[in-house]
């Protein structure tokens, strides 16, 4: 019903499966807690820093946060996602980088470590939270 009411206007919308919206919301998340903790780590740098001159560590972050979504969520990613992020990112090249709203962003994925952890599992995004305990944020 909305979306008819929002085209009858002439302005878009895109309906999407439970599964389509789960994996655009995943990679958004994705996106924010990689950018900002990799860029944080490296003194705050912008995101188009981060995606021209720490690209290696950033894949990594971001192979372990989608990890995480696949196995706890059931989230599939298409192929070339740091790919995508970074496509994005150099849209946004200027914006700088802090980890922020900790609970809700880079805590989401660092609680499912702590939990792996605490059931004797190894953690499945270690860099992500080396890099968190290294700039000491964790509350």
């Amino acid at each position: 019903a909305v979306a008819q009411r929002l085209h009858a206007q002439n302005l878009s919308c895109h309906v999407l499966s439970k599964e389509d919206y789960a994996v655009r919301m995943f990679e958004k998340l994705i996106w924010i807690c990689s950018f900002m903790v990799v860029g944080a780590s490296h003194g705050g740098c912008t995101v188009g820093e981060v995606c021209q001159e720490h690209r290696s560590q950033l894949s990594e972050v971001i192979s372990e946060l989608a990890g995480v979504c696949s196995a706890t969520q059931g989230v599939t990613f298409g192929p070339h996602l740091t790919e995508r992020l970074c496509s994005y990112g150099m849209s946004v090249a200027h914006f700088p980088t802090a980890v922020k709203e900790f609970e809700w962003r880079n805590g989401f994925f660092y609680n499912i470590s702590e939990n792996a952890i605490a059931s004797g599992k190894d953690d499945p995004a270690p860099l992500h939270s080396e890099l968190l305990k290294a700039m000491n944020v964790l509350a």
